[in-house]
């Protein structure tokens, strides 16, 4: 008997020869609630993932987020370089701690923090965090106040707009503190010193004004919020702080506005959160909460941790997190610069205003807000138009742009807007593409009227 000597097929060949989409990934059902009984090669895996993301919309032409969607190649590769630092191990990573604290330092002095040793605050995974610690914060100097003149510290206050993100209901709500909402209405989409004067008691925590409002992008009136409370303060003999919601504007308005007084340079202003991963241009999740001064932050928030090999001081809620965020922030603060910071911002808040420009000129549409605040332009529909907001926004959505149709808070959400955030990426020929999606959607739904109203959508604060 003649024996032939079979040749055993190498898997690592045979891999590499096969067509592209003929591995067992792409041939059998994967399972998407329980992980598959055996694993894949590397690339297969990641061409598996990579097309289901696909489905995704494009992050350019997301028009509807705050966050950033890009950055330059070298801060990607640093960032990339940072993955696996545990910002927590502060003993271990101790040069990532020091550019954590520069940082920190770096914010506290762009919003006129007084100068003395290190500035009092904290990164964050983003302002959700950041106004989570400084409402803490508030609360707390609130009842150490009471408690050392003998009064009840139930039921505490907080006074802020129908306007604000959710994140402070979420705090208030988690942290048993009343939310006593100023209203907006038609026409005036930020809240006024007189209507947040009157809801102030000996039970409030705060007042909370927003630089850079998520509706519409506009600057409430912070210094004659500021004015009114410190008024209210001198008469009750009362001693409630405010604190400035600067998520969207804080890394807009010093470059942009540098004379508007909204910051530390107000002696009530006690604290300020803003979003790093917003137009401190870094991919989410950074941002930071900083204080006036240690006073502000009270001693009882901070902890003291024996973890892996020295003390600790710590004031987060979380623990562990990645440290590539902070080293992206830092990238940018050295690459830019305050003057870079300023010729970025000042070429968005360009390209906003004549963006804002153009749809008004389209016909259908009336300007809320124009985008000379921050980088941000809102837009509603004429009266008496046979489509919505909603069935334009349905209509750009077929050309690949996600732009935002919402209604407006309690006590004026008989106003629908459409909202469009310019960021770094969003270029001019950019924003001709999307007039033309949007001259195009008109002409559609002028000529084929939707038979009813589209379904009003919620509205998302990113």
């Amino acid at each position: 008997m003649v024996h032939r000597h079979v040749k055993r097929e190498d898997p690592e060949v045979s891999s590499a020869v096969a067509p592209a989409y003929t591995q067992r990934l792409d041939l059998e059902p994967i399972p998407k609630f329980e992980m598959p009984e055996h694993g894949a090669r590397p690339e297969a895996a990641y061409r598996l993932i990579h097309d289901e993301l696909l489905l995704d919309g494009s992050s350019r032409l997301n028009l509807a987020t705050f966050v950033t969607t890009w950055m330059e190649p070298e801060a990607d590769r640093l960032m990339a370089e940072a993955f696996d630092k545990n910002m927590i191990d502060k003993d271990e990573y101790p040069q990532t701690a020091e550019i954590e604290r520069r940082c920190v330092n770096m914010v506290a002095h762009l919003f006129h923090a007084p100068e003395a040793g290190d500035a009092v605050g904290a990164s964050t995974v983003g302002s959700s965090e950041a106004v989570m610690l400084a409402g803490l914060a508030m609360k707390w100097r609130w009842r150490q106040r009471r408690e050392a003149a003998g009064l009840p510290t139930d039921r505490p206050n907080l006074i802020l707009g129908s306007n604000v993100q959710v994140v402070w209901e979420k705090f208030c709500r988690y942290w048993d503190v009343e939310a006593r909402y100023v209203p907006v209405k038609k026409g005036r989409y930020v809240i006024t010193p007189e209507e947040a004067i009157e809801r102030i008691d000996e039970r409030t925590i705060g007042v909370v004004a927003i630089l850079g409002t998520t509706y519409t992008g506009e600057f409430e009136p912070i210094e004659a919020i500021h004015d009114a409370v410190v008024a209210s303060n001198a008469e009750t003999g009362f001693d409630v702080p405010v604190h400035i919601d600067a998520a969207s504007g804080g890394f807009v308005a010093p470059f942009l506005h540098p004379d508007l007084a909204w910051d530390f340079r107000l002696p009530t202003v006690k604290s300020i959160n803003v979003s790093g991963h917003k137009y401190g241009l870094v991919y989410p999740g950074i941002g930071f909460v900083v204080w006036r001064d240690q006073e502000d932050l009270p001693e009882d928030l901070i902890f003291h941790v024996n973890y892996l090999g020295g003390d600790m001081p710590t004031f987060t809620l979380n623990f562990s997190r990645p440290g590539n965020q902070i080293v992206g922030q830092y990238y940018n603060f050295l690459r830019l610069g305050y003057d870079g910071y300023r010729r970025v911002m000042g070429a968005l808040r360009d390209l906003a205003v004549t963006t804002a420009k153009q749809v008004a000129e389209l016909g259908p549409f009336e300007v809320v807000s124009d985008g000379s605040a921050i980088p941000v332009f809102a837009f509603s529909m004429k009266p008496d138009m046979p489509f919505t907001v909603f069935d334009v926004s349905e209509r750009l959505r077929i050309d690949g742009w996600q732009v935002p149709a919402y209604t407006m808070p309690d006590d004026a959400n008989d106003v629908a807007v459409l909202r469009v955030v310019v960021r770094e990426g969003f270029s001019l020929d950019l924003a001709d593409a999307l007039i033309e999606a949007l001259a195009k959607a008109v002409d559609h739904l002028t000529k084929n009227p939707p038979r009813a109203p589209a379904v009003t959508q919620g509205f998302s604060h990113t």
